[in-house]
């Protein structure tokens, strides 16, 4: 990708930004602090909000169509959660538009910055995209492996839900297989991120999820289980939750 940024491009990314910061709710950033874990020693110990809303972004995203990808990593690098989460939101829309080699070079991209795709939120809207469509793509799912071995949480997570894309097509095996890697991760957040995944699989093919569930049910965490069975019937939930299934 070229490294300069027309002058066009530029300021439509300032002006957005600009229209962004004008958006700003001092009572929803307080309560998103507290909400995405912001304090000393939480998982996003520092970052910082505007308080605006997910669907606000959404209307502004599209005034990023015509920026290329490297034009929004101002954006992306911004200490401000919502700028970072305007950039990957920018970056989804493009992906599935573009030709095969941009999508490589978007691939690239949030890869090379994933330093920044650092609260959860900012995770699950970008990597089944970003990640996982793109792995679909290029028939190399087995790369997800490298990032649950990450030193990273939010790689970790990542791996974990770029596999959403592949459950939306009824394809399970990647989840399952990322499940397994990722089943005694020690961070809650994966824990979550696995649940949630295989709850999905479940909602799809019942049958599948339980396969995984009889392996690993007394050794997964209980947030991961929990999360998992949340939509199968009462008796079935307890009998999970008491090992007898």
């Amino acid at each position: 990708m070229a490294a300069r940024v027309s002058t066009d491009a530029s300021g439509t990314v300032a002006e957005t930004a600009a229209r962004l910061h004008a958006l700003a709710n001092p009572d929803d950033a307080l309560f998103l602090q507290g909400y995405f874990k912001t304090g000393p020693g939480e998982y996003a110990e520092g970052d910082r909000f505007l308080g605006v809303r997910v669907p606000a972004l959404r209307t502004l995203v599209r005034d990023l169509d015509g920026v290329p990808p490297e034009g929004l990593l101002g954006l992306l690098r911004s200490p401000w959660h919502e700028e970072r989460l305007l950039a990957l939101l920018a970056l989804v829309r493009r992906y599935p538009r573009a030709d095969p080699a941009t999508q490589d070079a978007l691939h690239r991209l949030y890869l090379a910055h994933t330093a920044h795709v650092n609260n959860w939120d900012l995770v699950d809207a970008s990597a089944p995209t970003l990640v996982g469509a793109h792995l679909d793509r290029t028939g190399q799912w087995h790369q997800l492996d490298a990032l649950t071995s990450s030193p990273s949480l939010w790689e970790r997570r990542i791996a974990m839900v770029a596999t959403f894309h592949f459950i939306r097509k009824g394809v399970y095996v990647p989840t399952l297989h990322v499940a397994g890697l990722l089943l005694l991760d020690p961070h809650d957040l994966i824990h979550k991120a696995v649940g949630w995944m295989l709850r999905e699989v479940g909602k799809r093919d019942r049958e599948a999820a339980e396969g995984f569930l009889r392996a690993h049910q007394r050794s997964m965490p209980r947030t991961a289980l929990r999360y998992a069975i949340e939509r199968f019937p009462p008796d079935l939930r307890r009998r999970y939750l008491d090992g007898t299934a």
